[in-house]
């Protein structure tokens, strides 16, 4: 039912150390309301809303083959679940998001007999997201890390493209911001006045230099990058971010033949 996934990918092998993953409870998001009120004013203005993170609860039987091995497989998941380590969550049953994860508190075994008892540990997210285990530039094809979980009709998804016009598909709950969030569009060929243009958001990126054949443009995060130096100063410092759902794109200022990706994971609420 639960699987512990570390930071780089591998996945912990529970069994080595007599646990089995039984439930896991996800717990809704918890909202913050700013509220401003005028005196002699009815009800306030709403200012905003924002998430905290999330909290989990995940059930655990840890099972040894004797009274010495039950003590030895629970120290070994009190190193695993230590509170100061983050890692992944991920429910079988739901396995292609992951919550990154601390153990949230102090938790105690509750005792069946000498070899075998019950755990339930209450985890953290400093997100109220999960995450797709994939990004968009992984193998799609499959759905080991990646699934497209929203009605997006009969319309190819891609992410690198060759051509002036295209649509990108951000399967999230929420729009992706690379303020907040991971996110590399990549540009690679000839362009002079390179403009990325998100028609859907009215965002516009530019860039006022040129590149050749073999360089790349590189947009991730908040920086603007040509072969992997700075090129800040010489765009318009904007932002491109990607809304929920379709977004349609226009490039502007390329020559030859080029490409360009969107690499980002989706998020999930």
């Amino acid at each position: 039912m639960i699987i512990v996934e570390q930071s780089d990918g591998v996945q912990y092998d529970l069994e080595k150390i007599g646990l089995r993953g039984l439930e896991l409870i996800v717990g809704s998001p918890s909202p913050t309301h700013e509220q401003e009120t005028i005196q002699g004013r009815d009800g306030f203005i709403d200012m905003g809303t924002t998430y905290g993170g999330r909290t989990l609860t995940g059930r655990f039987h840890i099972k040894g083959k004797d009274a010495e091995g039950y003590h030895r497989y629970k120290h070994a998941v009190y190193r695993l679940f230590n509170g100061k380590t983050y890692f992944y969550l991920i429910n079988k049953k739901d396995p292609n998001k992951r919550w990154r994860v601390k153990t949230n508190g102090a938790y105690t075994p509750e005792r069946a007999n000498t070899t075998t008892a019950i755990i339930e540990i209450e985890f953290i997210s400093d997100s109220p997201y999960a995450e797709s285990r994939g990004t968009t530039l992984g193998p799609i094809e499959t759905d080991e890390t990646y699934q497209i979980t929203a009605d997006y009709s009969d319309q190819p998804i891609k992410y690198t493209f060759t051509e002036t016009s295209f649509s990108v598909w951000n399967d999230s709950d929420i729009a992706i911001d690379p303020r907040e969030h991971y996110l590399v569009i990549e540009y690679e060929g000839e362009s002079t006045d390179l403009t990325i243009t998100n028609t859907t958001t009215g965002e516009e990126w530019s860039y006022t230099g040129s590149s050749g054949s073999n360089d790349t443009i590189t947009l991730d995060g908040i920086r603007s990058l040509k072969n992997n130096l700075t090129i800040f100063s010489d765009t318009n410092r904007k932002l491109i971010t990607l809304d929920e759902g379709w977004n349609d794109f226009e490039l502007s200022g390329t020559s030859g033949s080029f490409s360009i990706s969107f690499d980002f994971r989706f998020l999930y609420i």
